[in-house]
């Protein structure tokens, strides 16, 4: 048994050839899906990248593990204490390499993410740990040949799992000049509007890393633009993105190759996933991770597995902490018992579904929100908006509006309850089944917000009343009072 995980950061399923978008970003990956199983709705359970992780790498919620924020008490795994921190951490929570490694499977990563987030967790049951040492700065040119010197000395062995992690989608947009543009001059997704771009650079500003509407703010990467105030920056913007998932791309077509020669591909597993997608204007976000919707939660999930699962796609609703317990039993190991994450193993096996009939996910770091995401809906509940204009309830029809381009919220209160009564009921099995007996998103509250805004409303306000927008400046102090939040 060889596994193959690709961890690819801030990728959207939506940007990918095999998910229907129509510029080339992702030969390799796209002829992985021809080969596998396509899931086209997974799903984060926390967002962004320190809770994802988190979750799939433990297998249980942020709310469990209490790693739910980027800095501050809730950007660290709950203190276990006495009886579960025995001399060796209790077996009811081993988290899924150590799993895996009882399974009989040689654990490695290539990854930045421990030491980027101070997440030294991460690496309970990995045998080797390969640190490229730039914190999350590395190009796919600098983690391939680690990746690949691992792959020549060692891909002919039985019995491992190699986590290889690249960062290229993720801000700031760094590939090489000479690398070019594949896509200049082709269309950039048509949901985006000029009508959109206007109401967005007037309202807040597009928001994003840069956090600027109209602040002098000057990007040191050529690719990106220094604001999104007209189409042709919006299509600069897009062109980064993907060009940042096509150079990913070529590298993952590196190690297939290398894999091809060392002669495992006939029996090898591939899994490719991300860590959270990428708001590309969603809710007035570009370019950044800000929230608990559809553009930030929902990733692509690719599982090639030979002689095990024919290809198709599975439309089904999961959570992607369900594929550590799926690939768990699928290689004859025993799930942990606090585990939340569900294996689909049975179904997999049999070619056939089995979904989740709804799904909560949350984002603590940029805002505090927890969405409920069933049939073609997601209702957003959001506790503190991050700086944003964002209502306690949004509602939209996530099928047929994939953008969230219309808050649906006002027209179906029907829906709303329905979907608040979920949340309500989820909320009370999480607490019910917490060992500590702490909501972590109530913790970030008590700390003042999200890592990512505190201390940031004053200046925020001061900009926005310098380039003319005072009544947006009064309704942010109006909402988080004039305290540094």
């Amino acid at each position: 048994m060889r596994i193959l995980y690709i961890d690819c950061d801030t990728l959207r399923h939506d940007h990918l050839g095999c998910y229907g978008y129509g510029r080339d970003t992702s030969p390799n990956i796209d002829s992985l899906a021809e080969e596998g199983v396509r899931f086209d709705h997974c799903y984060v359970s926390d967002a962004p990248c320190l809770p994802s992780r988190s979750s799939l790498f433990t297998g249980r919620f942020g709310i469990h593990t209490g790693v739910v924020n980027h800095g501050g008490e809730a950007a660290d795994p709950f203190i276990a204490g006495y009886p579960t921190r025995e001399f060796r951490m209790g077996r009811n929570r081993l988290p899924w390499m150590a799993r895996l490694k009882e399974a009989g499977l040689y654990t490695v990563s290539v990854s930045p993410y421990a030491e980027r987030h101070s997440a030294w967790w991460f690496y309970e049951g990995f045998r080797e740990m390969h640190n490229p040492g730039k914190g999350g700065q590395e190009r796919a040119d600098e983690i391939n040949p680690i990746a690949l010197d691992w792959i020549r000395r060692n891909a002919k062995q039985d019995n491992w799992f190699l986590h290889v992690n690249y960062w290229d989608p993720h801000r700031p947009y760094r590939i090489p000049a000479e690398y070019g543009n594949p896509f200049e001059g082709e269309p950039i997704p048509e949901w985006y509007t000029e009508e959109i771009r206007k109401r967005h650079y007037a309202s807040y500003g597009p928001r994003s890393a840069q956090d600027a509407p109209g602040a002098p703010y000057k990007s040191r990467f050529p690719r990106e633009p220094d604001n999104i105030a007209s189409m042709d920056d919006y299509r600069k913007w897009i062109d980064g993105y993907d060009v940042g998932i096509r150079f990913m791309d070529d590298h993952i077509g590196e190690l297939l190759k290398e894999l091809e020669k060392q002669g495992v591909m006939d029996d090898l597993v591939v899994i490719v996933s991300a860590d959270h997608a990428e708001n590309q204007g969603e809710l007035n976000i570009y370019g950044d991770h800000h929230t608990a919707d559809n553009g930030t939660s929902h990733v692509p999930l690719i599982v090639r597995w030979p002689g095990l699962a024919s290809p198709r796609v599975d439309t089904g609703l999961y959570y992607q902490t369900d594929l550590s317990a799926t690939v768990t039993e699928l290689v004859g190991g025993e799930c942990s018992p606090d585990w939340d994450g569900r294996s689909f193993a049975e179904a997999f096996r049999a070619g056939e579904s089995a979904p989740r009939d709804h799904l909560v996910v949350s984002q603590c770091a940029w805002s505090c929100q927890r969405t409920v995401r069933f049939d073609d809906t997601m209702m957003i509940r959001t506790y503190h908006d991050g700086l944003k204009d964002f209502p306690p309830y949004m509602l939209f029809d996530v099928e047929a509006d994939p953008h969230e381009t219309r808050d649906l919220a006002d027209e179906k209160p029907d829906v709303v309850a329905r979907a608040v009564k979920l949340l309500e009921d989820w909320h009370a099995e999480m607490m019910a089944t917490s060992a500590e007996g702490v909501d972590p998103l109530w913790t970030v509250m008590r700390e003042g917000g999200p890592y990512h805004v505190r201390q940031m409303l004053a200046p925020y306000c001061e900009r926005l009343r310098a380039t003319g927008r005072a009544h947006h400046a009064e309704a942010l102090e109006a909402r988080h009072g004039t305290r540094q939040s």
